[in-house]
């Protein structure tokens, strides 16, 4: 197990992907239509082509961090995993996984060269199960979500809200719930509230509801690398948000509230870079990000760099 303690370093040293697997969605899902989501779900016949499960790692000088955990691998081989009944059929309608032996997240980080015991804090977007399915390999791990994303499990009927309960309430997890606070730093704008995940500036958490009441996204600022911010599911498409365009599961108007302020700290922050969980163009993105010079003034999405 390594250790990170070099105070005398940058707070962020290296940022990567990986990815637990992969997923196909409904087109409606991706994209929203003018069909409400249980018609598109009943009536869709068509799939999205394969989109990876990403999940985010930041070394930073106290610790590994994650921001989300993956799809767990028991999902494709236990037949238990989801509900049965007519709830069952609404995740068969949702989404298809093919997650391969080797994808788990504990395979992935000895893949990019960690031990699955160096993850000191491990950051939720929110509750859905393909964000949450690490969570049993993390038990020496402090669990970060948001306050608001963690009450909406005591709401009625969570599974059919995408949230098992079976799998995030697992004993010996250490979670902490955040509440966002009011920002000073005026290059987050036009958030005005957030956390801190270190103190230092380099990992802030932000408030970005909309496909869940509590999602959070993760600005990481570093001086080797153009701004990154991590989405989670708020678009799964780059080149979609920075059109306006919002996904077809959650809330209309906070998405698309939410998708205005993430617009415009784009245009505040020279080189920002969006990466969302279950973009292709994002592992690409990451990497023309960390190798572009600290100075760019461009504005870089997963679209840019997949062209």
């Amino acid at each position: 197990m390594t250790t990170y303690a070099n105070h005398t370093t940058a707070p962020v040293q290296q940022v990567s992907v990986l990815s637990t697997g992969e997923v196909m969605i409904r087109p409606e899902h991706r994209a929203r239509t003018r069909k409400p989501m249980y018609w598109w779900l009943a009536t869709s016949r068509r799939w999205t082509e394969p989109l990876p499960i990403n999940v985010y790692v930041v070394e930073h000088r106290d610790g590994l961090v994650l921001f989300d955990t993956g799809q767990d691998r028991a999902s494709v081989t236990d037949p238990a995993y989801f509900p049965g009944g007519p709830t069952g059929l609404i995740y068969q309608r949702l989404a298809r996984f093919d997650i391969a032996p080797h994808q788990t997240l504990t395979a992935q980080l000895a893949a990019i060269g960690y031990d699955i015991r160096d993850v000191t804090t491990a950051v939720v977007s929110h509750l859905h199960q393909d964000h949450i399915g690490g969570l049993r390999e993390l038990t020496g791990a402090e669990i970060v979500v948001s306050r608001r994303e963690w009450e909406t499990l005591h709401e009625p009927a969570p599974e059919q809200r995408g949230l098992l309960r079976s799998h995030i309430r697992i004993p010996g997890l250490r979670w902490t719930y955040i509440d966002p606070r009011p920002l000073t730093d005026p290059a987050l704008a036009p958030f005005t509230t957030g956390h801190d995940l270190f103190g230092d500036g380099s990992m802030v958490l932000l408030p970005t509801p909309g496909h869940t009441p509590g999602s959070l996204s993760m600005l990481v600022r570093g001086p080797h690398h153009a701004p990154l911010l991590m989405v989670g599911d708020v678009t799964y498409d780059s080149a979609l948000l920075e059109a306006g365009h919002v996904p077809g599961v959650g809330e209309k108007t906070r998405l698309t509230d939410t998708t205005a302020k993430i617009n415009e700290m784009r245009r505040r922050t020279p080189g920002l870079t969006v990466l969302a969980a279950h973009d292709p163009g994002a592992a690409s993105a990451l990497a023309a990000a960390t190798r572009a010079p600290r100075h760019t003034g461009a504005v870089r999405s997963a679209h840019a760099a997949r062209d």
